[in-house]
């Protein structure tokens, strides 16, 4: 080896070397403080010290079940003290998470829709550490629907899917014989099913009288079904929302509206149609009086618990128009609606380590997925899972999932939190005839071009 080469080689290692003790230095870059930082909470997580957890609750109808949960979790983490702060069902929500930011008070972890974590994102920890670790847990594509802007902010949880549900018992002794799901591709197929049920004497359908059903679940499934692509979806609304478009032209949301129609005026609420009783309206479809209910497969949080009610029940794609092959007519809305945050503004190291050895412990326990898939009766997007769901609502839509005839639903994540509120007060409006469909698409549209 010549001198020259002998001196690069020496040049080079010194480099290396010089590069070396820099990295290792106390003086080095911000991801070695954070990675120091980090291996210490952890420690200290795991020492015995102390620490408390709130835990911002939307999902309401499964407050206790959390609550039995944090219970468990202390029993083997003496030291963490997890505190629910409970939300009303369909209520002020999210007016409660802002009163919280505002006082400065922030929940070391949120269970928010997408679209509330999207609208926070500077509030929550960016969860990149965790986002490997979870692609292996869960199944293709679920983490994406946490990732906001290039970050990982929200863990998913739960995988939801709605539509028509219907009572199989009550249904096929209308019609007089089996029923078959997917002989109802149109709303002409719908109006025949209704009227025979009709005729049988049993109320056909329960439309839930909430703006939040009315509100998010109907009516934004017009803005989902303009197109197969996110992005034609975005388009469509940016037209609305600038004046360009005129909901009175559009061919999907007509149809939807007739649809509404339909349902209307078989609708077994017919006489009180805003009483918006969750539990009853739930507990009315499971027992048998009525054949129908516009709804999702979490409402077996309180069908599953019930006594005396039926046992077997699918769901139908909500059909909007006379041709099978439309979208939307084979197919039911399905999304990962919500999504566990961690706080990033008043909560310490310590607090967010153990919130997420909390999370990672209740997704991936068999005590955790039991309470999930077990009590609440959801579908969670993780593989190996160690229970087996009770829910036969969340198997039917599942049947959805698995041939691919789903609704992308994902635009509602870049709505403001107000939409469903704001669009389900004119359709309940709309639903007891205080405003006509002309009125109804102005005051819409009136709203949407009033958001920035």
């Amino acid at each position: 080896m010549s001198k020259l080469k002998r001196y690069s080689l020496m040049a080079l290692c010194l480099v290396f070397l010089l590069g070396t003790l820099v990295a290792c230095s106390g003086g080095g870059s911000a991801n070695d403080n954070n990675t120091a930082a980090n291996n210490e909470s952890k420690q200290q997580a795991k020492s015995g010290e102390e620490i408390k957890l709130t835990f911002f609750n939307t999902s309401a109808e499964v407050n206790t079940v959390f609550e039995e949960l944090f219970k468990k979790y202390k029993e083997i983490n003496p030291n963490v003290t997890i505190e629910l702060i409970p939300t009303p069902i369909g209520g002020a929500q999210i007016e409660i998470f802002q009163s919280r930011l505002a006082s400065g008070n922030p929940p070391t972890i949120s269970n928010l829709d997408a679209g509330h974590i999207y609208q926070y994102r500077d509030m929550f920890l960016d969860l990149e550490s965790e986002k490997a670790k979870y692609e292996e847990l869960t199944l293709p594509g679920a983490v994406e629907g946490g990732v906001f802007e290039g970050k990982f902010l929200g863990i998913p949880w739960t995988a939801q899917g709605y539509g028509l549900l219907y009572n199989k018992r009550v249904v096929e002794e209308a019609i007089g014989g089996p029923f078959d799901p997917s002989t109802i591709r149109t709303r002409d197929d719908l109006a025949a099913l209704l009227e025979k049920i009709d005729a049988a004497g049993i109320p056909p359908v329960m439309i839930h009288g909430a703006d939040w059903s009315l509100g998010a679940h109907y009516f934004a499934l017009g803005f989902s079904l303009q197109s197969r692509d996110l992005q034609e979806n975005l388009k469509y609304w940016e037209d609305v929302k600038a004046g360009n478009a005129k909901l009175a032209d559009n061919e999907v949301f007509n149809g939807l509206m007739d649809t509404f129609d339909l349902l209307k005026q078989y609708n077994a609420r017919k006489n009180d149609p805003l009483v918006a009783n969750y539990e009853l309206d739930s507990s009315d479809f499971a027992k048998g009086n009525t054949a129908l209910y516009f709804m999702g497969d979490w409402a077996w949080a309180v069908i599953g618990n019930l006594e005396d009610r039926d046992s077997e029940f699918g769901i139908l794609p909500l059909p909007i128009s006379n041709n099978p092959e439309d979208y939307g007519n084979g197919q039911v809305a399905y999304s990962q609606p919500k999504l566990f945050a961690v706080d990033n503004t008043g909560s310490t190291p310590e607090q967010q380590q153990a919130a997420l050895e909390f999370l990672e412990w209740m997704l991936t326990s068999e005590e955790g997925q039991q309470a999930i898939i077990g009590e609440m009766g959801l579908m969670m997007p993780y593989k190996d899972l160690k229970v087996e769901s009770s829910n036969v609502i969340a198997r039917a839509v599942a049947d959805y999932v698995d041939a691919g005839e789903t609704i992308d639903i994902s635009i509602i994540n870049y709505f403001p939190s107000d939409y469903w509120a704001k669009n389900g007060a004119s359709m309940q409006k709309y639903l007891v005839d205080q405003i006509d469909r002309d009125a109804f698409y102005q005051e819409i549209e009136a709203y949407w071009q009033s958001v920035e």
